[in-house]
C-alpha cells in the first residue's frame, strides 16, 4: 500500500497521541508523543520539520517523524520515529527518515542532525543506519522506559562537513578508544592528536559551596535565556533547561535538563563559565541523583583537555564522539564534541541487542569504563 508523506498539522494532535501510546504505551518519555501543547508549538516551529504517513484513502496515520532544530544552531535532532505495530515492515521508517533528511541536510539548511536510537533490537539502527546516519557511541542506561534502557548515538552530516574538523592536540587517555572507534567508522584520521594523562583538579582554597536546586521551568528559562542569549556557550543544543543549581555563595549556577519520566538529565550550561562548576561535578551530580535522575549527561568540545579531565576525575565516562558539531564562531571549521555520561544504576548489558557496526562503540565504552572503575591490579614477584 502507497501511502503519502505530508508535513504534520494540529488536527493530528489527537490521533499523533494514540500513534505513539500504540508504539511506546505509557512509558514514553518525549513532551513530542505525548503534551498536545507542546505538540502543538512543534509542529508551527519554523525549525522544526515534522512529517506523518497517512493512508491515501482515510488520511489515518500511520507513522511519524520530526526533525528539530532551534535558532541559531544548523545542528538537528531526529526524534519521535514512530509506525503503527499494523505497518510495520513496509517501509515507512525508511521513507520518512529519507524524506527528512533529503529537505534538510541535503537542501543545506542543516550541517548535521544526530538521533539516539533504541538497541532493544536492531530494527531502529538499521533504519537510520540505510539512511546514512552512522554510529558514534552507545549512551548505557540512558532513559528508562518500562525499564532501564541503553540508547545508542547516530549523526549524518551534510557533504564536506566532516572533511572541515578542526584538529585537537591532545585529549585524555582514556578517550583512545572511542576516538579510534569512531575514527575507524568514519575513515577519519585522530594520527595527530596526542593521549595524554587528566590533568590533575587544583585543591580547593575555599569551603566546598552547597547546592540549592531549583525547578520551576518558566523561571529557569527565563533566566538562561537572559545569561545565554546565543547558544555558543551552551553544553548541550536542542534542550531548555528546567532546573537550575545554584551555589549558596553565588559562585556559579548550572542550568540541567531533568526528564522525571525517563529518569536522566542533560547538562546544558554553566556560569559564570563552566570552570566555575567543574570543581563540583561530584556534589551536582549527586543532586541530580537524589533527584531521579538515574542517568546524566554532558557534551564537552573534544579540545578542553581541562573540562574532559575534571568530568574523568568524577567517574564520568567517555560515551560517544560527535565529530564535527559546531562550527567555529566566525569561522571554516567544526569543533568535535564529546558525550560524558555517568549513570547511578548498575549497567547490565544482557538485553542490549546491537548491529555489527555499533558492536565496537560498546567494546570502546566497556574499556573506558574498566579503566575508569577497575583498579589496576600489581601482582607481586
Amino acid at each position: 500500500m502507497t501511502f503519502t508523506i505530508d508535513r504534520a498539522t494540529p488536527a493530528d494532535i489527537a490521533e499523533l497521541r494514540q500513534l505513539y501510546y500504540a508504539v511506546y504505551g505509557p512509558h514514553y518519555p518525549t513532551a513530542l508523543g505525548t503534551d498536545p501543547a507542546e505538540m502543538s508549538r512543534l509542529i508551527a516551529d519554523p525549525h522544526t520539520l515534522w512529517l506523518v504517513a497517512r493512508h491515501p484513502g482515510s488520511g489515518g496515520l500511520a507513522a511519524s517523524a520530526a526533525i528539530h532544530g532551534e535558532a541559531g544552531s544548523r545542528v538537528g535532532r531526529l526524534e519521535g520515529l514512530a509506525v503503527h505495530p499494523e505497518r510495520r515492515s513496509g517501509g515507512l521508517a525508511h521513507a520518512l527518515t529519507d524524506e527528512l533528511c533529503r529537505r534538510t541536510l541535503d537542501t543545506g539548511s542543516l550541517d548535521s542532525v544526530y538521533a539516539t536510537v533504541r538497541t532493544v533490537s536492531v530494527g531502529p539502527q538499521r533504519v537510520v543506519s540505510r539512511n546514512g546516519f552512522r554510529p558514534m557511541g552507545v549512551l548505557p542506561n540512558a532513559v528508562d522506559l518500562n525499564s532501564r534502557e541503553s540508547l545508542a548515538l547516530y549523526a549524518r552530516h551534510s557533504p564536506g562537513v566532516l572533511d572541515r574538523r578542526l584538529p585537537v592536540a591532545e585529549v585524555p587517555t582514556p578517550l583512545a578508544p572511542l576516538l579510534r572507534t569512531v575514527g575507524a567508522s568514519l575513515g577519519t584520521d585522530y594520527g595527530h592528536t596526542r593521549f595524554t594523562a587528566p590533568k590533575t583538579a587544583p585543591a580547593r582554597t575555599t569551603r566546598a559551596a552547597r547546592l540549592e536546586m531549583i525547578e520551576a521551568p518558566s523561571f529557569v528559562r527565563r533566566r538562561f535565556h537572559e545569561r545565554f542569549p546565543d547558544n555558543e556557550r551552551w553544553f548541550y543544543p536542542l534542550h531548555t533547561p528546567n532546573a537550575l543549581l545554584a551555589s549558596d555563595d553565588d559562585s556559579f549556577e548550572v542550568y540541567a535538563y531533568l526528564n522525571r519520566t525517563g529518569r536522566y538529565c542533560s547538562l546544558i550550561a554553566a556560569a559564570p563559565d563552566p570552570a566555575a562548576a567543574a570543581d563540583y561535578l561530584e556534589p551536582i551530580t549527586r543532586t541530580l541523583t537524589r533527584a531521579g535522575a538515574g542517568y546524566v549527561e554532558a557534551l564537552v568540545p573534544l579540545s578542553e583537555h581541562g573540562a574532559l579531565s575534571a568530568f574523568l576525575a568524577q567517574g564520568f565516562i567517555p560515551s560517544a564522539l560527535y565529530p564535527a558539531m559546531r562550527p567555529e564562531p566566525d569561522g571554516d571549521g567544526f569543533h568535535d564534541y564529546v558525550v560524558m555520561s555517568r549513570t547511578a544504576e548498575q549497567i547490565d548489558f544482557r538485553e542490549v541487542v546491537v548491529d555489527a557496526p555499533l558492536q565496537p562503540f560498546l567494546d570502546a565504552y566497556a574499556a573506558a569504563w574498566a579503566s575508569t572503575y577497575l583498579p589496576t591490579l600489581e601482582v607481586a614477584s
